[in-house]
């Protein structure tokens, strides 16, 4: 099963460590593009703060992340399981996974980033900002930049399995699977189960909680259907719908009461 994760907004600064080694990232078809987006962010950083603030949509008092992309290349570089912080991955929790669902997380998840295309959480990157949505002078929208050479290369990553998607919809348009890997995706909602209303905050915490429990339980469902089973013997209210055509994804409803 291959998992679809959002980076988050924030994160983590590591101290000391050995800077950024692009070769040494996973997914190397993706390498020309994250090659050409750093370049790219780099130079829009060092030439001009204030328009790479506007560019990146960052507040004043973010300015400080403009001066942290100047360095990319030779920051302190972490595994991106640890740089990527917040809600999601504070439910997640891959420090306090056991050794076997820690494996499991470095084989499964995929994280995507308007900078790296998309990592696992044991590539090694710096912190960075750099969002989906941004419209690079040179590159365009990032979401539609990367979406050539992730068709090139997810569907391999993917394997046979079943893949959960859980990305928020600015980097779901990086990539979209199609044809017999779409009817092997399912995608997740979370709704307050009384309203049937999407909740926000607790979507993010629901997510991360379901991703924890699937890696310490050692599921391995090989279709959506198995994993729908998989998430309801963990506990999780779970509706599901599956495709009605062909080259549908399986969308999912998790029913939660708390919406904090």
């Amino acid at each position: 099963m291959l998992v679809l994760l959002p980076p988050s907004e924030g994160k983590a600064v590591p101290g000391r460590g050995a800077p950024l080694d692009p070769a040494a990232l996973s997914l190397p078809g993706l390498s020309r593009a994250r090659a050409a987006v750093l370049e790219e962010l780099v130079e829009l950083c060092s030439a001009d703060q204030d328009k790479a603030r506007e560019v990146l949509g960052l507040s004043e008092g973010l300015r400080g992340e403009v001066a942290k992309n100047t360095g990319l290349r030779t920051a302190a570089a972490r595994p991106a399981g640890e740089i990527y912080t917040g809600v999601l991955y504070d439910a997640l929790g891959l420090a306090t996974l056991d050794a076997a669902a820690g494996r499991r997380a470095r084989r499964s998840l995929l994280v995507f980033s308007g900078l790296w295309g998309a990592v696992r959480v044991d590539d090694r990157i710096p912190s960075y900002r750099c969002s989906m949505g941004v419209k690079l002078p040179g590159l365009g929208a990032l979401g539609a930049f990367w979406r050539e050479p992730m068709a090139a290369v997810l569907p391999e990553a993917a394997g046979d399995g079943p893949v959960l998607d859980l990305r928020s919809a600015a980097y779901a348009s990086a990539w979209k699977p199609k044809g017999a890997l779409a009817g092997r995706t399912a995608t997740v909602r979370v709704l307050h189960a009384p309203t049937r209303k999407v909740v926000s905050h607790f979507n993010k915490a629901t997510k991360g909680r379901m991703v924890r429990s699937l890696l310490a339980d050692g599921a391995a469902p090989r279709s959506p259907g198995e994993l729908v089973e998989a998430l309801r013997d963990l506990g999780y209210v779970v509706e599901a719908e599956a495709p009605v055509r062909p080259g549908k994804a399986w969308a999912l409803d998790v029913l939660v009461d708390e919406v904090h």
